[in-house]
């Protein structure tokens, strides 16, 4: 079984993946962030680093698909590759941080990915609004995301709206971060996991 998390950057992904990774005892599959060679770089400078970013994310998540189906184990995984295509470098295109020609390149690679994979059996979409993303990345403290301007974090959280509200890939669950705190509230995690298992097992 394939189980994924999305959602924008500060919306609690990790954690999530955390927890139910240890309730269900799935394997969890986790975004390459410490050790990413261009994060750092394209916080510092979108447009000169986006496409490598890209291309960087695309290729690490086909690979963790690749390694998911194959493995036959239960796994949850922390983004998926579709908000890539979908969201991000779309985003950063209309933004003119990555050029017409690099986006056109990134969509061709990403389309003949996108024919060998299948869709995560549910997708777990943790909406939040900006106020709520920006007070939680502030929490966690990572200095390159720092310089992650708002105007960013509400493009993408337009992107991620629409994106789901089109989304008929597979069984979808919708978790409001801005009234579920799942992290300090233990009553928050056991309503989300319910719904987990209402969801894979047909439970009402």
């Amino acid at each position: 079984m394939h189980i994924a998390i999305s959602g924008n950057i500060g919306s609690g992904k990790t954690s999530l993946t955390n927890r139910l990774s240890k309730h269900f005892g799935w394997e969890p599959q986790f975004e390459d962030v410490d050790t990413n060679p261009y994060l750092s770089s394209f916080y510092d400078d979108m447009q000169r680093w986006s496409f490598n970013l890209q291309i960087y994310f695309l290729n690490s998540r086909f690979r963790q698909i690749v390694k998911i189906r194959e493995s036959g184990k239960s796994v949850i995984q922390d983004r998926t590759i579709y908000e890539d295509a979908y969201i991000f470098a779309p985003n950063l295109h209309e933004m003119n941080l990555m050029t017409t020609r690099d986006f056109e390149n990134y969509r061709s690679l990403f389309d003949l990915m996108a024919s060998f994979i299948q869709p995560p059996d549910l997708l777990i979409y943790l909406k939040a609004s900006v106020p709520t993303l920006v007070k939680q990345i502030q929490l966690r403290g990572r200095d390159y995301e720092e310089a992650i301007r708002l105007d960013y974090l509400k493009s993408l959280n337009k992107r991620y709206d629409e994106w789901i509200q089109s989304y008929k890939q597979g069984k979808l669950l919708v978790v409001d971060v801005d009234n579920l705190d799942f992290i300090e509230k233990p009553e928050d995690l056991g309503e989300i996991i319910d719904r987990v298992n209402a969801e894979l097992n047909g439970l009402f």
